[in-house]
């Protein structure tokens, strides 16, 4: 910060808090006990989720803090996920968790919602994500890198002006954030409920009254309309050659995926297994949730398949776009998961079951106007999809964005009156150090 706002002073951390203070309590007090699954990631979320314990059960193998101590987690993943917030509401006041949580106990005058502004933000969090020591997968922020931070300290009127401003305007994205998450599932379920319409003839009910001749649906098996079922290959395949083997993995959500390719130049391979424009492609091995997804191949460029994929060949009466439908689709999915065998940890459906698979089936006229309208619907559901995702990253900007806000002295006006934050300090330096907790023998009453 190039130029603090009037009134604000620089100060470590370590001068500011206490850290990791000890608690003293009866071994029969209850307190709230907090893993590091129930610490939030949100700003003002604190502790999601707490337990009741006996004080004895925890107080020497886990960190101890009070209502009103800002905690951090310290280890990797946690802390670059933004795990920390400000104990509340525990058990008489007191509590003990994860001992891979920092504890910091706010001083007089310094607001505990403040520190955790400043713990928070994109800058600080970015430097002690540098600093941290340990060996890959369990790395640690050092206490001497917390204790040491500089930050700016505000008048103690303006943090708590700083601090309701941000519980209230963080608040609101929060509410938004939950907001939109609940839209993705929405999008699901519409994207299924089409499928259903195009695959029951729902869809096209009224295009049927118009076109009276329209062929009736009729019930079929996969195999009466499908002409070749064939497995891929099983050569070995490389990250360089002449032609991409598409596997499992370049099926997603019923279209094909070219970014992550392997190659291989076997001619006779590449003879045997050589996909056709219209050629649908389902997964046969998979996680039980995975298995059966499928894909149209469309000719965009010359491909084989690997041998954990199925090709079907669609048949004069069967349009592949409406089979990709129909196995994708919600009675597709429940096919696959009824008959699907288990393994120890993969999902196997075969030829023969794949070629059992029923479903209705109508005209090719019709067949081409349900896939017509679905790319219609699914292409309006994609913009659905891409404005929700414009909408979550601009709520998750709006964060760090409001905490440098915050710091630059820019979200709350200032007021002349408020006592200047280095005559809080010079009371703190001042002030005598809190008198560590004694440890000696309980008397047994």
């Amino acid at each position: 910060m190039s130029k603090l706002p009037n009134g604000w002073t620089l100060a470590q951390l370590g001068d500011l808090v206490q850290f990791n203070p000890k608690t003293e309590a009866r071994d029969d007090t209850n307190c709230g006990f907090v893993p590091m699954a129930s610490l939030g990631t949100r700003y003002g979320k604190g502790i999601t989720v707490q337990q009741e314990r006996i004080w004895a059960e925890v107080k020497k193998a886990y960190t101890h803090f009070k209502d009103g101590d800002v905690l951090v987690a310290k280890v990797t993943p946690c802390f670059e996920n933004g795990k920390a917030g400000i104990a509340r509401k525990l058990p008489n006041g007191i509590g003990a968790g994860s001992s891979e949580f920092c504890v910091f106990r706010p001083m007089a005058g310094i607001d505990g919602r403040y520190l955790l502004g400043w713990l928070s933000t994109k800058d600080f969090r970015r430097r002690a994500t540098v600093a941290m020591t340990g060996s890959v997968g369990l790395k640690r922020v050092p206490k001497d890198v917390f204790l040491g931070e500089t930050l700016p300290v505000a008048p103690p009127a303006e943090q708590r002006r700083i601090a309701n401003k941000l519980d209230d305007m963080l608040g609101r994205v929060d509410v938004v954030s939950d907001r939109l998450a609940r839209v993705a599932p929405l999008l699901t379920r519409l994207r299924q409920s089409i499928l259903v319409a195009a695959t029951s003839g729902k869809l096209t009910f009224e295009w049927r009254l118009q076109h009276p001749t329209a062929h009736v649906w009729k019930d079929v098996s996969l195999v009466d309309v499908a002409g070749d079922f064939g497995y891929g290959s099983a050569a070995k395949s490389s990250r360089t050659g002449t032609v991409p083997v598409l596997r499992m993995g370049n099926i997603q959500s019923g279209n094909l995926d070219w970014t992550d390719l392997v190659y291989t130049s076997a001619q006779d391979e590449i003879a045997k297994y050589d996909l056709r424009d219209g050629d649908v492609l389902f997964n046969r091995t998979n996680s039980p949730e995975l298995v059966g997804k499928s894909a149209i191949f469309r000719g965009e460029r010359r491909a084989i398949f690997a041998g954990y994929l199925i090709r079907v060949r669609c048949g004069a009466q069967l349009l592949p776009d409406f089979l990709n439908y129909n196995l994708c689709s919600p009675a597709g999915r429940e096919y696959c998961w009824k008959v699907k065998s288990d393994g120890v940890s993969q999902s196997n459906i075969n030829a023969v079951k794949l070629r059992a698979f029923k479903f209705k089936l109508p005209g090719t006229t019709e067949q081409a106007e349900i896939v017509r309208r679905v790319k219609l619907l699914f292409a309006y559901v994609d913009q659905l999809e891409t404005r929700l995702k414009a909408a979550q990253t601009g709520a998750e900007r709006l964060v760090p964005s409001l905490l440098a806000k915050a710091f630059r002295g820019e979200l709350v006006p200032q007021d002349p009156r408020d006592e200047p934050a280095n005559a809080l300090l010079r009371r703190l330096q001042a002030a005598p150090a809190p008198a560590p907790v004694k440890r000696g023998r309980r008397r047994v009453e």
